[in-house]
């Protein structure tokens, strides 16, 4: 991982991001939502501690309910359309940077796979990948544990 702050912004630089504290995980999601959001075959979501992360621009939020049931917010740039992050209704302690909006994403190695059940055919997962047919049954504790132990933290 790059010494912290780790920085990032959207496509026109209108939105630029901080974040002081090492990321809680980062996973991709395969999820129909993410698929559509980000135009591609999955999201990339780097869970922060919300107080660590220190947004400058103005954003425009989305409100959205996901497969799961979960009413997610998405917050993107109004210029160029770039989606900064997500976060959960209710539960303010959850908030996810899309981690291609990072400056420098070129260190990530996600910890596990969520909503594989509906991954695109040509995305293949490694059986030592930990993996989720939807979101992990233990709230993420084994791709955190796995993340911690990635960055040389132990688990």
């Amino acid at each position: 991982m790059p010494p912290l702050p780790l920085t990032g912004g959207c496509q026109c630089g209108a939105v630029r991001y901080a974040i002081s504290a090492v990321p809680r995980v980062f996973y991709l999601c395969h999820c129909s939502e993410c698929q559509t959001q980000t135009s591609s075959a999955f999201g990339e979501s780097l869970r922060c501690d919300p107080a660590s992360v220190v947004v400058t621009g103005t954003m425009k939020t989305t409100r959205r309910v996901a497969e799961s049931g979960t009413v997610r917010l998405g917050d993107f740039c109004p210029a160029c359309g770039v989606r900064i992050q997500h976060r959960s209704e209710g539960d303010p302690g959850r908030l996810n940077v899309k981690a291609g909006t990072l400056d420098d994403p070129s260190w990530l190695v996600p910890a596990g796979h969520i909503w594989t059940r509906s991954r695109q055919a040509f995305v293949t997962i490694g059986a030592d990948e930990l993996s989720y047919p939807e979101g992990p049954d233990d709230g993420g504790a084994a791709m955190a544990a796995r993340w911690r132990e990635m960055l040389g933290q132990g688990g």
